[in-house]
């Protein structure tokens, strides 16, 4: 299976517990940080409800 590139572009402060949690749980740490996945559509949703603060490099 494909694996994508998420990088962390903005800051998670000021945003909703769900949001701050959704980072954490996509392994998220630092600003500008880089973690890769597993494209499926559990990781696809993550990414989708934090898409204001990620941006998805291939």
């Amino acid at each position: 299976m494909a694996t994508i590139k998420v990088k962390q572009v903005r800051s998670a402060i000021g945003r909703t517990k769900n949001q701050k949690r959704t980072l954490e749980a996509l392994g998220f740490r630092k600003l500008h940080q880089v973690v890769e996945h597993e494209d499926n559509p559990t990781i696809q949703g993550m990414i989708r409800t934090v898409s204001h603060l990620v941006e998805v490099q291939k």
